[in-house]
């Protein structure tokens, strides 16, 4: 066999092993995005200006978008951080999604993150969500329902506020 094809196959290989899979990763591809079209040309080139601004950027996350400033170290409460990993190759113009397969090798639990699937209120009948859902929808809103126990008193607080939380 001819060394040139071995080299290819291996290469192909290596290169497919090592790259991000379909919907991998994707809160931090997401926020990366995000957080870079936020910021100025003369900011996008220094990575100490980037990591600044990335700290503000996470006083403002939630949910998951929250738990990736957490592992990042972007928060006060962040155990660890590794903001460098992010902000060389961001002041590089390096692709997100590259970004995002090297934090990988640091920190596995970046590309673990996944967006809870959306429930679209137009259409889902509110009786069958569990109460878990029906939290969630009411914390994911910014809203609370003090004294709420039965599942009817959460569907009734989801009522009440759903004109202000959704387009009809």
């Amino acid at each position: 066999m001819d060394f040139q094809v071995i080299f290819t196959v291996l290469f192909a290989t290596f290169v497919t092993a090592n790259s991000l899979k379909q919907g991998e990763c994707e809160v931090c591809i997401k926020v990366l995005d995000k957080f870079a079209s936020t910021l100025s040309e003369k900011v996008k080139k220094d990575p100490k200006l980037i990591e600044t601004e990335f700290r503000d950027f996470c006083k403002n996350t939630r949910n998951k978008e929250n738990r990736f400033c957490y592992y990042l170290g972007g928060l006060e409460e962040s155990a660890t951080g590794i903001l460098g990993e992010m902000s060389k190759p961001l002041s590089w113009s390096m692709p997100s999604d590259k970004i995002c397969e090297k934090l990988k090798k640091k920190d596995a639990q970046i590309c673990e993150l996944r967006y809870d699937v959306e429930i679209d209120l137009k259409t889902v009948d509110l009786k069958k969500l569990k109460v878990r859902d029906l939290k969630k929808i009411i914390n994911d809103w910014g809203e609370d329902c003090q004294g709420c126990i039965e599942k009817s008193e959460f569907i009734q607080r989801i009522e009440e506020l759903k004109h202000k939380h959704t387009e009809l």
